[in-house]
C-alpha cells in the first residue's frame, strides 16, 4: 500500500519542561502526549520569562517517558528545569511506505538525530535500515547499519525508501548529486527534511523560510519542512 504523508496536525499549545540535556545537545522534553511531534514535524518553543522575541523549532528524535527526546537544540541558554511554552505539532512530517523493506536515512550535512524517529517504524515493518552520515551515532539498535556519506549514492540505489536531512543552504548540492540519479534510478519514494529558520511557525508567512519549487514560493514552516524528493530535484 502507498504511504500517506503526515499532514499538519490540529494546532495545540501547552507547557512543558526541559528535563535533561545530553552530550550531543539533544534534550529530554516533558510535555503532554498531544504535543509530541511526529518525525519531521516540529514544535515552536519559547522559554517562560525569556526576553527572546523568537520561538525555537524543536524536532523529534526519539521516544522518551512522559514526552520525547529532541534533536540537538538551537538555544544553548536553556538548562534542565527550564519551563517552555509549546505550539504545535507543526508542518508535514515523514511517512514511510508500508511496503518499504530497505530504508536509507541520510544526514547530508549534520547529525541524523531528526531521522532517528524513523528507525523504530522501519524495524516494526521488518525493513532493513541503513543510517548514512559522517557523525558518531550512539545507541542504535544492533540491526541498524551505519555507512559514511561517501557511500550515499550506493545506499540510495539500494533503498526503496530514503529520508534526507539537509539545510536549505546545501539544497543545490543535493540537486547536483541526485538530479540525474532521480531520472535514471531511484527508490520508490524519497523525502527531504529541509532545515531553515522558521520564526513565525506558519502564522505570519514572513518569508524567512521560503523555498522556490517549480517556480513557486513554498513556505517551509507550513508546506514542509518535509518535501517530496521529486519536487526538489
Amino acid at each position: 500500500m502507498p504511504s500517506m504523508r503526515v499532514n499538519i496536525s490540529p494546532m495545540k499549545s501547552g507547557e512543558g519542561k526541559l528535563h535533561e540535556i545530553y552530550l550531543d545537545s539533544s534534550a529530554g522534553i516533558i510535555c503532554p502526549p498531544e504535543l509530541i511531534p511526529a518525525p519531521g514535524q516540529y514544535l515552536l518553543a519559547h522559554a517562560l520569562g525569556s526576553d527572546s522575541p523568537l520561538a525555537v523549532p524543536v524536532f523529534f528524535s526519539d521516544s522518551a517517558p512522559n514526552g520525547f527526546r529532541s534533536a540537538p537544540l538551537l538555544d544553548s541558554s536553556w538548562i534542565p528545569g527550564t519551563h517552555l511554552n509549546f505550539r504545535g505539532p507543526l508542518g508535514h512530517g515523514f511517512s514511510i511506505p508500508t511496503s518499504a523493506r530497505k530504508v536509507a536515512l541520510i544526514a547530508f550535512d549534520e547529525s541524523p538525530a531528526r531521522l532517528r524517529g524513523l528507525i523504530s517504524t522501519s524495524l516494526k515493518q521488518h525493513a532493513e535500515v541503513v543510517v548514512v552520515c559522517n557523525s558518531v551515532v550512539d545507541n542504535l539498535p544492533e540491526a541498524v547499519e551505519v555507512q559514511p556519506l561517501q557511500a550515499m549514492l550506493d545506499i540510495y540505489h539500494w533503498a526503496d525508501y530514503a529520508a534526507f536531512d539537509i539545510t536549505r543552504a546545501n539544497l543545490n548540492q543535493l540537486k547536483e548529486k541526485f538530479g540525474k540519479v532521480e531520472q535514471a534510478k531511484s527508490p520508490r519514494e524519497a523525502q527531504v527534511l529541509v532545515r531553515v529558520p522558521m520564526p513565525c511557525g506558519a502564522l505570519a508567512e514572513c518569508g524567512v523560510c521560503a523555498l522556490t519549487i517549480h517556480h513557486e514560493w513554498k513556505m517551509t514552516c507550513k508546506d514542509g519542512p518535509v518535501f517530496e524528493m521529486k519536487s526538489l530535484v
